[in-house]
């Protein structure tokens, strides 16, 4: 019972993670939706072209909180 609420707290976590993400990059509303449907897929696809490298994998969730 313990290892599913870890893993599905992660899928939320990611999930969000991938959505402040587009918001970031899109500022649409629509992408947003799309992302958040395939947010697995869009998250390999952000790592893959390099948009969280140098660092923007930390800035990006700090640039909501400041």
């Amino acid at each position: 019972m313990m290892k599913k609420r870890e893993t599905s707290i992660l899928y939320l976590v990611l999930g969000v993670y991938t959505l402040m993400i587009s918001w970031y990059y899109n500022h649409s509303f629509i992408l947003l939706l799309i992302h958040y449907l395939f947010w697995p897929v869009y998250l390999v696809y952000e790592l893959l072209i390099g948009h969280l490298a140098n660092g923007m994998w930390k800035t990006i969730p700090l640039s909501y909180f400041n």
